[in-house]
């Protein structure tokens, strides 16, 4: 696992970069795509690129983390809408080539099935972004995750829909109380995985992901069992990280041509 730790702005870029990269040297890159504030600022960076350096996502395929259960289609808060504003329409990326788990599908258990059938489809997830929760989740696999899931229909804990509560107006009755989301397992057979995290909030979440034991208490952790990941934090977010110095240290004397 490869920690970075730099101000907001730079992680934004550096994660920007990695996925130019892969669209650069192939077009037809299958990117995983996260919500929430952690990815926000690398979509501004992205859409930025596409506008001044004709960065195309024209021939990329898109496949989204999760997705609540029940929020009518055009909600602005259902993820796929979320995911179309902030980075598919302000891009070239065809609609049908961005796909998500179907929170209005009548039979959920063989939408999740068909999800994860997609993907393998598709050959699999090259970069999958990730946030990480202040109780450790990652997606919506909350505390407690079978470290080898697969998609399928969550419960949110409470945490989850106070923290989320932002986007809802501050109401956590308006959050919903179940999802679908990506299993570890699922996430785990991403071929690069890249989390971000910004804030003292996060700092605890983070300590355990990187420097913690493996554990479905803390599901991010799992994590640490893959061979090419890649966490991206701030100084606020560093600030619990025992190894902290070491990793500065490690990322100052990387080689510039060696990337993410």
């Amino acid at each position: 696992m490869e920690v970075v730790i730099a101000p907001e702005r730079e992680l934004a870029a550096l994660a920007a970069d990695a996925i130019e990269s892969l669209l650069r040297r192939r077009p037809r890159t299958v990117l995983g795509l996260a919500t929430g504030s952690s990815p926000l600022k690398v979509y501004d960076e992205l859409a930025r690129r596409h506008t001044e350096d004709g960065l195309s996502f024209a021939e990329a395929r898109g496949f989204m983390l999760d997705e609540y259960v029940g929020l009518a289609a055009d909600h602005p808060e259902r993820y796929r809408n979320v995911i179309a504003t902030e980075i598919a329409e302000r891009v070239d990326w065809p609609a049908d080539q961005v796909r998500g788990p179907d929170g209005l599908a009548v039979d959920l258990p063989a939408a999740c099935a068909a999800y994860e059938e997609s993907i393998r489809a598709a050959g699999g997830v090259d970069l999958q972004l990730l946030g990480i929760g202040t109780d450790g989740h990652i997606a919506f696999n909350e505390p407690g995750s079978s470290l080898a899931s697969r998609t399928r229909i969550k419960t949110l804990t409470r945490q989850t829909r106070v923290d989320n509560a932002r986007f809802f107006d501050g109401d956590v009755e308006r959050v919903p109380t179940h999802c679908l989301t990506q299993g570890l397992g699922t996430i785990m057979q991403a071929r690069h995985l890249v989390l971000l995290a910004t804030g003292k909030h996060k700092a605890e979440a983070v300590h355990q992901l990187v420097e913690g034991p493996v554990s479905a208490l803390w599901p991010a952790t799992v994590m640490q069992l893959h061979p090419h990941a890649t966490v991206l934090v701030d100084e606020a977010a560093a600030s619990r990280l025992q190894l902290a110095d070491y990793y500065r240290q490690t990322y100052a004397s990387k080689p510039d041509w060696q990337g993410l």
